[in-house]
């Protein structure tokens, strides 16, 4: 490919070719690309979802069982389970409205795909489904509703995309099941991923960087204290007082609640650098060098490119999450390359 961006093709027999990312005018700096992407609007012409609550952990003696809300559209009934079906992850405070979520949803509808889009636990309004927090190892979440929706459905083709935490979560699980994977995932597509836990909270926390810190962390204490009213004998309130980053929540409050011994234990135990090295279904990592928080090490990088599985696409610029491109109208290209590129990667294995 061009200098714009690097493309190293080997996750499958069908050909998969990438266009070039170049961003939109005026818009070639990291943050610039990470807020417009975030906050321009998105056009939704997807039907009305069939909502469904699946269970991800079972009740115990002094716990509810836990639930997650997707939200589906479904191909008509004689041609579902043929479709290829993409379940959608979001990122760290997002949920089925995130708009990366709403612009893939639409492209992958009109592509004729089943679409679910997945709200990880607490989120999308659910906080009473969940007696527990939310964090970035919980990729058994995942794979539950892939294997709801597999068995209820009988689909024969499934693909995971996940944005930032959601990208960490999609790459963890197809790392878990390594050769063991359902025939039918067919795709896995983590977008920015934050895979590398540690290295990306110690960005965040970076001057420069302090504005989305402050987005994320006011919106974590915010949830956590929700589930503290409603789940009063489980969380202590106590706990969010004088928390000013986001490694010192997840010190403070996601690793007493979720059973880790430290952020940093944290950090490592849920990260899916440590086993992306397994992956062995076709999958898409699309990285921008410019991200402002979500880095990749060069030993994770290496083990990308290591695997014949995994195609890796760094671009120099794009942002978080966001890699705006000049809209080509006239080709139907709305200029959001890495939805329009995901989609050819999902298609290219379905």
């Amino acid at each position: 490919m061009s200098g714009a961006s690097t493309c190293r093709v080997g996750a499958g027999d069908v050909p998969f070719v990438a266009q070039p990312f170049v961003p939109r005018r005026f818009l070639s700096n990291g943050h610039l690309q990470t807020i417009a992407g975030n906050f321009l609007p998105r056009a939704d012409r997807l039907p009305a979802p069939t909502p469904e609550l699946v269970e991800v952990s079972p009740a115990s003696d002094t716990q509810i069982a836990t639930q997650v809300l997707c939200q589906c559209h479904w191909q008509p009934a004689e041609v579902r389970a043929l479709r290829p079906t993409a379940i959608l992850v979001h990122g760290l405070e997002g949920s089925d409205n995130s708009q990366y979520v709403v612009g893939n949803a639409n492209k992958l509808w009109r592509a004729g795909a089943n679409v679910i889009r997945m709200n990880m636990r607490n989120c999308g309004g659910t906080e009473q489904y969940a007696p527990t927090l939310y964090h970035s190892g919980l990729s058994g979440d995942v794979g539950a509703v892939m294997r709801f929706f597999l068995e209820r459905e009988r689909l024969e083709s499934i693909a995971l995309i996940g944005y930032s935490m959601g990208g960490n979560l999609v790459l963890k699980l197809a790392g878990e099941l390594g050769a063991d994977a359902p025939r039918q995932l067919h795709a896995v597509v983590g977008v920015s991923p934050a895979i590398d836990l540690d290295l990306s909270a110690t960005a965040l926390h970076r001057p420069q960087n302090r504005l989305y810190e402050r987005k994320f962390l006011r919106n974590l204490l915010r949830r956590f204290r929700h589930k503290v009213r409603l789940f009063p004998r489980a969380f202590d309130p106590n706990r969010a007082v004088g928390i000013r980053s986001l490694r010192e929540f997840d010190d403070r409050i996601t690793a007493l609640y979720s059973g880790f011994a430290s952020a940093a234990d944290y950090y490592y135990r849920a990260a899916a650098a440590r086993v992306v090295d397994r992956i062995a279904v076709p999958t898409l990592v699309l990285h921008s060098l410019d991200d402002p928080f979500v880095l990749i090490s060069p030993e994770t990088l290496a083990q990308l490119e290591a695997n014949p599985h995994i195609t890796l696409l760094q671009t120099e610029h794009g942002g978080h999450c966001a890699f705006l491109a000049k809209p080509d109208p006239a080709q139907g290209d709305d200029g959001y390359w890495a939805e329009t590129t995901l989609l050819r990667f999902v298609l290219a294995h379905a």
